[in-house]
Order: C-alpha cells, then structure tokens, then sequence
C-alpha cells in the first residue's frame, strides 16, 4: 500500500469516523485528540448505552456490585461527537461513506472498531433462559437469574465460561458447565498445561463434565448426546466470539480466513483511509513471525495509539504486541503474555497443584510466553523480558524462588 493512497488519511483528514464504541473505537477516538487532531471525530456505536468497559460484565455487573462500566471519558469536553443505537450496515469506500440505520455518513478516514460477537448454540435461538453474555444488557438479565440461585448449566468451559461459573458459584447456584472437549480452555492452551485447571472446579462446586455435546436445549434443561438430562434454570453459552464483520460484505475491504479484517502493520486495511483495530482485525506479527488476532481487552487498549499515530501522519507507527490477557476464575489470579504457538521449551515454575504457578515457553532459548496463577510479578517480568527478547537461562528459570529477571543467560 504506498503512502500516496493513505495521504488523505493522514494530516489532511477533517472527518474520522469510528465504528464501533467499545473499549478500541473509545480509545482510538481518545488518542486521536491527546495526539492533537482538530478535525471531527465521531464515535459510532449499536448499542444505546453509554460506551462501558466489558470485563466487569462478568464480575461486579454481574453480581450486583456495580450498576454498569461506563468509560470514565468527558466526550463532550473532548469534542467526540457520539451517535449511540446507531447500527452500522454497510460502507462505501469508493464514496467514503458509512451506512446506518440513521442514514449514511461521510467521512475521509474511516476506523473499524466493531470488536466480536458471541457465537450462538445452534438450535437454542428463541429457548426460553438461554443466555449469552456480551453486553451491558445481556449481564443485566442475568443478574437477577443468579439471584434466583437457578440450577445454571454453561456451554463451554473457556475464559467467559469459566468466569461466569465463578460468579454463579459466588452467587449461590448449582452450577454445571459442558464442554465438548477433553478439557477447559482447549482452545487456548496446551493439555498439560490445562490438566491442573479442571481440578478448580469441582473445588469450588462446580461440576465439569468434558467430551460433552449439547444435542438440544428445550425450556428448563439440556440433553446431552449421551442422554442425558441436566436441569437448567437458566444456560449460559460460553462457546467463543467471531469478529463482527457481516456487515463488511461486499465493501471491498479484505478480511480472513476467520471473517476477521485483514490489517498491515500499521493497522490499516487493504482500502485507503480505512484502519480497523481491536477484536475485528488481524495483523502481522514481526515478533511472532504470523498474523495475529486477538480477542482481548489489552489489545484494544493498545492498538488506538498506532492507528492514531498513523492518521496524523506520524513517523510510521507499527504494531507488534506481546498479546496480554487476565482472567479471575474460582478465587484465582490468572495472566498469560505473549504467543507460545511457535515454541520448543515448555518449563514450569511452581507445583501446578498448588495455588501459584508459572509456565514458561521458549524458543531458541527466549522468553515468548508465559502463563503466570497467582504470580504477578512472574507476569510483569516476563512480559518485560518477551519484549526485550533476552536470552534465558533455563535451569535459573526453573527455580520458583528466583525472580525471573534474576534467571537470563
């Protein structure tokens, strides 16, 4: 893509326009004023709340602690013009404009900022009590269910499961969670590496049942291809998110082999003016030497910066992260840096079944992920270290007690 096609996505723009207000097309907007641009920024989003921060969706807004997330951001004072319950339908490159419900919009520099979807049960659309759990909206129907100290049954035993779980449990419910794997987290980490998480549930009353398939949810419970039959209350469907880009079609703009927008380095797509950052975007990873997509708050916090940058014509902003996520399930602290796919040393830091441990992944003797339970400081090492590319020294590495800035080569 030469810099000529971007030009006028650069110093010159007058109109950005944001689709998307959660935590990436908020933070983009933020970072386009804090860097200085005078021009119009409009912030669109589908939903008609205020833009809110969705972790706390699944802890305090969930259990009654908080009544929402709202971003703590003055739009009015920074001149963001916001335009809620406004979904976005289409966009037209060639004329620069955004279609929604409301009408089109113009704009000269356009930022895809949709983030994810969940992915729904098939054949449970319509059923009485079935829930996802997305959206402000979403985490408010199901406070009341958790109230109700409902035999709640969870589909899927992934990061969102394993969160809700935890705070039905908090909240008093019998709680089963199906997952069709062999083990939780089968997405994301390794067996070995997954094995001592299935012991957390059942200590905190939960009951994990794997190589389970849901073969039909009707009112009030949920059959299993082996047969059988668990009560529900209410069911809860934590079976992963694909980027909200449907509405993309036929735009022109790439995107991959996972629905998601394909971006170069610097966060823009394959059409001019247009940069898409967060949930709904992939990007190449010169760290990781392959193309990234991310589905986790941090990097939607940190993308804005690059896109921002690089719509004021900045020196050439890239984006190469070390991914980070966190997660609190069953009274745990859980961190994870980095991308272990392309490692060839796993080492543990810690007996993983006891209440902290580490896991480290190496390559050519670095430092490129890790998984630190309850070791914060393992995590915020180690994440210093991935991104400087020190060489490790594995047997110092190993040693739980030794800080690992202490274990390099």
């Amino acid at each position: 893509m030469s810099e000529q096609t971007q030009q006028r996505g650069t110093s010159q723009a007058r109109r950005v326009v944001v689709a998307g207000a959660g935590m990436a097309g908020v933070q983009t907007a933020v970072a386009l004023r804090e860097r200085g641009f005078t021009g119009t920024v409009t912030l669109i989003g589908a939903e008609p709340h205020q833009p809110y921060d969705r972790p706390p969706l699944s802890k305090a807004v969930l259990l009654g602690k908080a009544e929402g997330s709202a971003f703590d951001v003055d739009f009015e004072a920074l001149g963001i013009e916001l335009e809620l319950g406004r979904e976005v339908l289409g966009v037209r490159t060639a004329d620069h404009e955004l279609d929604t419900e409301a009408g089109p919009v113009p704009y000269d520099v356009l930022v895809l900022a949709t983030g994810a979807e969940p992915i729904r049960l098939p054949g449970a659309e319509g059923v009485p009590g079935v829930h996802l759990l997305r959206t402000l909206d979403d985490a408010e129907r199901l406070r009341p269910v958790l109230a109700r100290q409902h035999d709640i049954v969870v589909v899927g035993a992934g990061w969102i499961g394993a969160e809700f779980a935890t705070a039905a449990r908090e909240a008093g419910c019998a709680v089963t969670v199906v997952e069709a794997a062999d083990r939780p987290l089968a997405g994301a980490l390794p067996a070995e590496v997954a094995a001592p998480m299935t012991a957390w549930y059942e200590d905190s009353g939960a009951v994990l049942r794997t190589h389970a398939r849901v073969e039909r949810v009707e009112p009030g419970a949920v059959f299993l291809d082996d047969g059988s039959r668990l009560p529900a209350g209410a069911v809860v469907v934590g079976i992963g998110a694909r980027p909200a880009t449907a509405w993309l079609a036929g735009s022109g703009i790439e995107l991959g082999v996972h629905g998601e927008v394909v971006a170069d380095d610097r966060l823009r797509t394959s059409v001019p003016d247009v940069y898409a950052v967060g949930d709904c975007a992939s990007f190449p990873s010169g760290r990781y030497g392959e193309r990234l997509l991310v589905h986790h708050w941090d990097n939607a916090l940190q993308g804005p910066r690059t896109v921002a940058a690089n719509i004021l014509g900045e020196t050439p902003a890239i984006y190469d992260p070390v991914p980070y996520f966190w997660s609190e399930q069953f009274g745990r602290f859980v961190q994870y840096a980095g991308h272990h796919a392309g490692a060839d040393t796993t080492l543990w830091r810690g007996d993983p079944s006891g209440p902290a441990w580490t896991v480290c992944w190496l390559k050519d003797g670095r430092l490129v992920a890790l998984l630190a339970v309850g070791r914060p400081r393992d995590l915020a090492q180690g994440r210093r270290l991935i991104e400087a590319g020190t060489p490790m020294n594995p047997a110092l590495l190993a040693d739980p007690a030794r800080p690992m800035k202490a274990a390099t080569a």
